[in-house]
C-alpha cells in the first residue's frame, strides 16, 4: 500500500494549487480519505476529508477555500486550494481517516506574501 501526494509548489498569496493523491494497493472510493498538513515546527493537522459516500468535511481554517474530491476511475484524491495564504504553507499529506498508512514524504506548499 502506498500513497503519493504531489502537486505542491511555490505560489503567491491569493493563488491556487491542486494537490493529487495517488494510491497503489488500495481502492480509494472504498476508504474514508483525508488531507493533512504540517507546518514548520507544528504538529500535523487535519485539513479535509471525503468519505466513501462522497461527503466532505473541512477544517475551519480552509472552509470555503479548499475543496476535496475523488476521481474513482483514476483512484486519486484531489485537494483544490484557492485563495492561498502564507499560513497555508506546510507539507501536505494524504492518508486514510482510520487505520493510518505510512505518511510518505508529502508535498510542500509554500505561499509567499
Amino acid at each position: 500500500v502506498q500513497l503519493q501526494a504531489s502537486g505542491g509548489g511555490l505560489v503567491q498569496a491569493g493563488g491556487s494549487l491542486r494537490l493529487s493523491c495517488a494510491a497503489s494497493g488500495m481502492i480509494l472510493r472504498m476508504i474514508n480519505m483525508g488531507w493533512y498538513r504540517q507546518a514548520p515546527g507544528k504538529q500535523r493537522d487535519f485539513v479535509a476529508s471525503i468519505n466513501t459516500g462522497g461527503a466532505t468535511n473541512y477544517a475551519d481554517s480552509v472552509k470555503g477555500r479548499f475543496t476535496i474530491s475523488r476521481d474513482n476511475a483514476k483512484n486519486t484524491i484531489y485537494l483544490q486550494m484557492n485563495v492561498l495564504q502564507p499560513e497555508d504553507t506546510a507539507v501536505y499529506y494524504c492518508n486514510t481517516i482510520y487505520n493510518k498508512r505510512s505518511w510518505g514524504q508529502g508535498t510542500l506548499v509554500t505561499v509567499s506574501s
